[in-house]
């Protein structure tokens, strides 16, 4: 395998990576912070005519807190949009017989859905609060899709509940949500915060997938790509969830923060619940076993403990 990584310096990019290179797995990286903007479809081009990649893993994004794609909404639109049509015109110039694997958020999904289910994605409106954001994904599946008819790329599409883990921002409006709630009580606990901030009211639902073992998912697609199932986007599922205020629980037990928790409902909860239907992820994958919520959350804290001050 000739393995391009986009997105390589960024939150899942960054977990990939470290998964290639445990494998021993020569892999270019790229991103807008080492000089490649995908929106550049020229320079893309001349990036892939360079490497002459046999497969694609594309973690590449703007995103951000349900409060930042709000906030930003044109402007996250708007480069999410230019990176897909950048990225698979580039391809289409350069390595069409490249394999491309791309993971979408499920905020791709109807806002109305309560467990998300592969066939059914597409069947309703985005939550509003992730307009900006869930119409970029839903544009890659369809840009992929067009390009494979005009082209014959060929892409692999894995539908993503929210991550945690290592290497996200320190950055709670650009963190995902997980995380930016341990890196508040990471710094609350440093700093002897007497009050606690936390976006939201808490009773939104949410299915977490810690973000090494997305990777190790990832490095099992590119071992067998060819299995049955993965012509069609595919859950990486547990159909399981939890609440934010049950997180909320969780983390501070670990602290044991003595401080006081102030719920800021002026910011959105977003969709009141995104469960994942596993059904077609057990056919898939029948061997993989997930990471433990208290091993995944002790681990995350271990990064932003690592990382602090910030």
């Amino acid at each position: 395998m000739k393995i391009v990584l986009f997105g390589a310096s960024g939150f899942a990019g960054r977990n990939v990576a470290d998964m290639l290179r445990s494998h021993e797995v020569e892999f270019v990286g790229a991103s807008l912070t080492t000089g490649l903007d995908l929106r550049d479809t020229v320079a893309t081009a001349a990036f892939l005519r360079e490497h002459q990649p046999t497969h694609i893993i594309n973690c590449a994004a703007h995103v951000g807190s349900l409060n930042y794609v709000t906030e930003k909404a044109a402007t996250v639109v708007s480069d999410n949009s230019r990176m897909v049509l950048g990225m698979y015109e580039a391809v289409a110039q350069e390595c069409p017989k490249a394999l491309v694997v791309n993971p979408i958020a499920n905020c791709a999904y109807p806002a109305t859905a309560d467990i998300f289910k592969e066939d059914e994605w597409w069947n309703g409106h985005l939550h509003r609060s992730v307009l900006s954001y869930g119409t970029s994904r839903r544009l890659l599946w369809a840009v992929a899709e067009c390009f494979q008819l005009q082209y014959g790329i060929r892409s692999i599409h894995l539908l993503t509940p929210n991550m945690y883990g290592p290497y996200d921002s320190t950055d709670p409006n650009k963190a995902h949500a997980l995380n930016a709630l341990i890196s508040k009580f990471v710094k609350a606990g440093k700093t002897n915060q007497p009050e606690l901030p936390i976006w939201g009211t808490g009773v939104a639902i949410r299915e977490w997938l810690y973000a090494p073992d997305f990777a190790r998912l990832m490095w099992d697609v590119l071992q067998n790509p060819d299995r049955e199932g993965l012509g069609q986007p595919t859950n990486l599922a547990q159909n399981d969830g939890l609440s934010v205020k049950e997180l909320v629980d969780i983390i501070q037990h670990k602290f044991n923060y003595p401080g006081k928790l102030k719920w800021d409902a002026t910011k959105p909860d977003g969709a009141p619940k995104k469960v994942m239907d596993d059904k077609k992820f057990r056919e898939i994958f029948p061997e993989f076993k997930f990471t433990g919520f208290e091993n995944g959350i002790a681990e995350t804290v271990k990064y932003y403990e690592s990382v602090y001050p910030y």
